[in-house]
């Protein structure tokens, strides 16, 4: 990994496979990094959020952003390094994006160049083509912001390890030895989202995971903390434009590329 980020190219790349519940501890990069997942699901979780990535997308981070990558089943990551002159053109906050056929064959281009190779005309324009594909692109809603304070941080932690537990407002607020109003008011200042949305946000994204994972349809709703299908269902295609079996079916339409690993 070290040589794709200091390769004299302005975008290189590396491959990387994790078994699922692998984990790579927090650490940061001095380039861009643009993530993308081939094959299973990657979870990435920075201190401005947490962002699932299947392999219709990928996740931009920002120059220096601390973060740490959670493999929730088997995966194999493509992961880009964009030089500093170049992420000026891409969003100035991190975020998941579409990746469209041609943003694919980019990806898997660039990671087959040698990072520390002279560059030649071909690297530079695949670079210079996946920034201006890149750049038009809108974010996706798979991101879950993440609190600061310590206490709201408490109460993320303890509802993502638990998505389907039914404890309405007034439970938890008791439970954290707050007033209902109080809890609003402090996780909507931690978070840019009041409690329900985001509650609704990480259990559709747990919801992916568990469908990802092998899980039913209806095993993932009831796991993630839906009553129904339906109501998980509607849910699901309002916040993603498509229902949860549309969603599958569009992942077994990627084909699963032939890689090898690199050392990093």
């Amino acid at each position: 990994m070290s040589h794709a980020e200091s390769s004299p190219l302005l975008v290189a790349g590396v491959i990387e496979h994790y078994p699922a519940g692998h984990e790579v501890p927090r650490h940061s990069h001095p380039r861009g990094h643009l993530l993308y997942a081939t094959e299973g699901v990657l979870l990435v979780q920075a201190a401005t959020g947490q962002w699932l990535v299947p392999p219709t997308t990928a996740v931009w981070l920002r120059p220096g952003v601390p973060h740490q990558l959670s493999a929730t089943t088997s995966v194999n990551v493509h992961g880009l390094f964009i030089d500093e002159i170049l992420t000026a053109q891409l969003p100035d906050h991190d975020c998941v994006v579409h990746v469209t056929p041609l943003v694919r064959e980019l990806i898997a281009a660039l990671v087959q160049v040698v990072p520390q190779a002279k560059p030649t005309l071909r690297d530079t324009l695949l670079g210079q083509l996946l920034i201006e594909e890149l750049s038009a692109l809108q974010p996706l809603p798979f991101h879950l912001p993440w609190p600061k304070e310590s206490l709201m941080k408490q109460i993320c932690e303890d509802l993502v390890r638990s998505p389907a537990q039914q404890r309405n407002v007034d439970e938890l607020a008791q439970h954290y030895a707050l007033t209902p109003k109080t809890l609003h008011r402090r996780f909507l200042k931690s978070t840019g989202m009041n409690l329900g949305k985001w509650r609704q946000q990480m259990r559709l994204m747990a919801s992916i995971q568990f469908l990802l994972q092998g899980r039913s349809i209806t095993q993932a709703a009831l796991e993630s903390g839906y009553e129904s299908l339906s109501a998980y269902s509607v849910a699901f295609k309002k916040t993603f434009t498509y229902p949860p079996s549309e969603f599958l079916a569009t992942l077994s339409r990627y084909p699963k590329q032939e890689m090898m690993p690199q050392s990093s």
